[in-house]
């Protein structure tokens, strides 16, 4: 393409699917991709840092991370933003492996270590645990990590994935919703939260029940505040609609979803006449470049506007909604995120590794979900917050803990990778004749 869009092969033998005619009519069904089976050296690797890597508990983790890093300086009091007690950071660190690992405050209380007292761990709750520290806390754990060469042979932070991660909530409650698939007999919520290409966790939300309103992962990603600023953004095949393709460009984001199921996928054209072979009979719907084009101002005052922060995306729906109507604005935001998402179905089916880059991004953020079930181990794993500023400030405890051990996790791999490298020969500098071959490692 002469726009420099990526290639795309029309040729139906190529793709990594073929076309099939179901109930009728033509539909693409995708080939699975193939397992990559990992290279010898690599098992090896792998057993030889996990033979050399410590074992520590819990707290004396958190603990080992809030000597690194300070994060706990981030946890101020909620009136008295001044007022410090003695040893406060292993208090807030007590606090949040509490409020993790979901068995309350008990376990953790010393009546011979004054920062563990009772009545100092219910003190440090109320006043210093809320969504502002949280988040500022979290912030520093995500610059830590972004700060260690290992992970910058993961990512550079530009790529994230979003997924939810549900715990059923057997009290009654109004934040909670039913969902039999997940909660059985019970109600739920989702902790709806997104995970960067250096695994860490950078922002997350809860919404009762399970998620239908595909725009919470666009306040998810602008209401981040860490170092990091991922412009591509992945997701499971259920976050997805055309609005949201269309409001993804607009902010300049890449919105790549995996796609489980491609049947029923329906492709878009601009030009009626024109000839795709085998995709004719695929591509019937047509986009009404009309309606973007009379919007086109008003859609680009919606993006500067969430780009802002003069309006949120959690109330998007609203804004585009009359009388349960969409107007004619989220008309033409549907219309022109069809040619995007178009696109993004011919990459997908085209790309095999475009797909397994899509599969490995959200396979990291399945990862962090199971260590946070592991963590959140107390009270079978239910949680029993009534209120959602409740709900909320313990699962970004929780994240905030995870991200405490996979900072852990990467600092020792790293220097068990550093220690299992074999020397390497360097010249040194000219510095006369005396001058000597020294061993140096990577």
């Amino acid at each position: 393409m002469s726009d420099g869009s990526p290639e795309i092969s029309w040729d139906v033998v190529d793709l990594l699917g073929e076309i099939e005619e179901i109930g009728g009519d033509p539909d693409l069904v995708l080939s699975p991709l193939d397992k990559l089976e990992e290279p010898e050296s690599l098992v090896a690797l792998g057993r030889a840092v996990d033979a050399l890597t410590l074992r520590v508990d819990l707290p004396e983790l958190v603990l080992e991370i809030q000597a690194r890093t300070g994060f706990a300086d981030a946890f101020c009091h909620a009136s008295e933003a001044r007022a410090r007690a003695q040893d406060i950071a292993t208090s807030v660190c007590a606090v949040l492996v509490s409020e993790a690992c979901n068995t309350g405050l008990e376990p953790m209380i010393k009546s011979d270590v004054a920062a563990l007292r009772r009545s100092r761990l219910g003190w440090v709750k109320q006043n210093y645990i809320r969504a502002d520290t949280l988040t500022a806390a979290n912030g520093k754990l995500v610059a830590a990590q972004n700060s260690i060469g290992l992970v910058r042979a993961w990512g550079g932070g530009e790529v994230a994935s979003a997924d939810g991660i549900r715990f059923v909530v057997p009290i009654r409650t109004i934040h909670a919703g039913p969902n039999p698939r997940y909660f059985g007999r019970e109600r739920g919520v989702t902790y709806y939260n997104m995970t960067s290409d250096q695994y860490t966790g950078i922002n997350g939300v809860v919404v009762p029940g399970t998620l239908r309103d595909s725009l919470v992962l666009l306040s998810v990603l602008l209401e981040q505040e860490t170092e990091l600023k991922p412009v591509e953004i992945m997701t499971d095949t259920g976050a997805y609609t055309d609005a949201i393709f269309g409001i993804f460009y607009l902010l300049g984001f890449q919105f790549s979803p995996r796609i489980a199921d491609s049947g029923g996928a329906r492709l878009w054209r601009i030009d009626p006449k024109a000839d795709y072979g085998a995709f004719n009979r695929l591509a019937t719907d047509r986009v009404n470049l009309n309606s973007i084009g009379e919007q086109w101002d008003d859609l680009l005052r919606l993006a500067g506007s969430l780009k802002l922060g003069a309006a949120q995306a959690s109330g998007l729906m609203r804004m585009l909604q009359t009388n349960n109507s969409p107007t004619k604005l989220a008309r033409a935001l549907a219309d022109l995120g069809r040619i995007i998402k178009t696109m993004h179905l011919l990459n997908y089916f085209d790309d095999d590794a475009y797909r397994r880059r899509i599969l490995v991004q959200l396979n990291r953020g399945e990862a962090r979900h199971m260590l946070a079930r592991i963590i959140f181990h107390g009270k079978r794993g239910e949680l029993r917050q009534r209120y959602r500023q409740g709900q909320e400030d313990q699962l970004d405890a929780l994240g905030l803990i995870v991200n405490a051990v996979v900072l852990w996790n990467t600092i020792y791999y790293y220097c068990v990778i550093n220690s299992l490298a074999p020397p390497v020969e360097r010249q040194p500098r000219s510095r006369g004749s005396g001058a000597s071959v020294r061993r140096w490692r990577r």
